[in-house]
C-alpha cells in the first residue's frame, strides 16, 4: 500500500476510534484538585488533556500517573490567562482528538493581600488568571461543542466566591472577586448554551488538602477543622467525584448549578 494512502487510512481509523471516546481538557491539572479530576476521568475511560503553565517536571509526573489509566492522555503547556495561548491549547486538543467534550476551568493563581494593598499588576493577575482564563478557554471550546450539540463545562470556584471573608479564610479579595465572576459566567452560559445541549455548572470547594497546604503548620489545620462541622479537610477526589457526576447522564437535567463542597463550613 502506498505510504500516503496508509497514512490517511490510519488517520481515519484513529479518528473513528476517538469519536467514540470522550475528551476532557482540565486546565491547571498537574497537581491538586486539577490532577485529582484528571485521574478520576482517566479511570472512567475518558481521555484527559492536562494543562500546565510552566512546571514541566510536575506535568511529567502527573502525566505518568494519568497515562496508567488513559494511555492516549497528554499534557500541553499554555498560559491560559492569555487569549492566544488558550486558543492554541484548545485547538491542539481538537487537532489531536477531533473534538472536545468536557472543559474543566480549574486553573487560577491565589494571592493573600487586602484590596487596599493589592497593586494593579496583582489585581490583573488574579482577574486574568482566574476569570479571563475561563472566558478564553470556554469561548474556544464552544466552537467544538456547539456543532456537536453536546458538551460539559465545569467551573471550579472557591468558598468565598459568594460570601466574602468567610470565617477562618485568608484575606484574598481579588481572588474571590474573580471567582465570583466565574459564578455569574456559569449562570449566563447555562442559559445561552442550553439550546446546544451544553450543560454548565460550577463547584465551590472549601478547604481541600492539596500540595499548597503542605507548608502550613498542623496547628493551623486543626484550627480549620474545628470550623468545619464534619471535622476534616476535603481531598481532591471529593471534587473529582462531583465532576464525574455532573458530566454523567445521571445529571442530565442539572445546569446552572453552583455546588458547595466544604464539609458544612458555610451553612
Amino acid at each position: 500500500m502506498d505510504l500516503c494512502v496508509l497514512h490517511w487510512v490510519l488517520r481515519f481509523t484513529f479518528f473513528n476510534f476517538m469519536a467514540e471516546k470522550r475528551i476532557a481538557l482540565v486546565t491547571g491539572s498537574t497537581r491538586g484538585i486539577g490532577k485529582g479530576i484528571a485521574l478520576k476521568l482517566a479511570r472512567e475511560g475518558i481521555i484527559p488533556v492536562l494543562n500546565y503553565r510552566s512546571d514541566e517536571a510536575s506535568a511529567r509526573l502527573a502525566l505518568e500517573e494519568v497515562t496508567g489509566f488513559a494511555p492516549e492522555a497528554r499534557a500541553i503547556q499554555a498560559d491560559v490567562s492569555k487569549s492566544e495561548e488558550a486558543r492554541y491549547l484548545v485547538e491542539e486538543v481538537i487537532k489531536a482528538f477531533g473534538h472536545l467534550d468536557i472543559l474543566v476551568n480549574n486553573a487560577g493563581p491565589y494571592l493573600i493581600r487586602s484590596l487596599f494593598e493589592s497593586s494593579d499588576e496583582e489585581w490583573h493577575r488574579m482577574i486574568d488568571g482566574n476569570l479571563s482564563s475561563a472566558f478564553y478557554c470556554t469561548k474556544y471550546a464552544l466552537r467544538s461543542m456547539r456543532p456537536r450539540q453536546s458538551g460539559h463545562i465545569i467551573n471550579i470556584g472557591a468558598l468565598n466566591a459568594e460570601v466574602p471573608m468567610a470565617i477562618g479564610v485568608f484575606e484574598a479579595p481579588a481572588y474571590y472577586i474573580a471567582k465570583a465572576g466565574m459564578m455569574m459566567m456559569t449562570k449566563y452560559l447555562a442559559r445561552s448554551e442550553g439550546k446546544y445541549q451544553i450543560r454548565v455548572n460550577a463547584i465551590n470547594p472549601g478547604f481541600i488538602e492539596t500540595e499548597e497546604y503542605a507548608h502550613f503548620k498542623e496547628e493551623n489545620k486543626e484550627k480549620w477543622k474545628k470550623l468545619i462541622p464534619l471535622g476534616y479537610l476535603g481531598t481532591p477526589n471529593d471534587i473529582a467525584e462531583l465532576v464525574s457526576f455532573l458530566i454523567s447522564d445521571k445529571a442530565r437535567y442539572i445546569t446552572g448549578a453552583i455546588i458547595h463542597v466544604h464539609g458544612g463550613m458555610w451553612v
